[in-house]
């Protein structure tokens, strides 16, 4: 069982007066995630960078923890990675 850890970055967009999430896009490294999401947020509401850890032969997942928000991200995110 080996874990694997994946940075990403979600993106955020308005339907029907509501922000929702949009495209994920995975960055090769934590920086590059970083650069990526605030260089997106110039286009979109909302962008946040993730690291998300997952066992690699399972994909049950580990952790998500949000590294950086740019712009409008839902105030319920950070509950819904965890699940709850």
């Amino acid at each position: 069982m080996g874990m694997k850890t994946t940075f990403v970055v979600q993106t955020f967009v308005v339907k029907r007066k509501r922000l929702v999430p949009g495209d994920r896009e995975v960055a090769p490294t934590e920086s590059g995630a970083l650069k990526k999401a605030k260089a997106m947020s110039g286009r979109m509401p909302g962008t946040a960078a993730l690291k998300v850890v997952a066992d690699d032969e399972t994909g049950e997942l580990e952790s998500a923890t949000i590294l950086a928000s740019f712009g409008e991200v839902p105030e319920d995110f950070a509950e819904s990675l965890q699940g709850g």
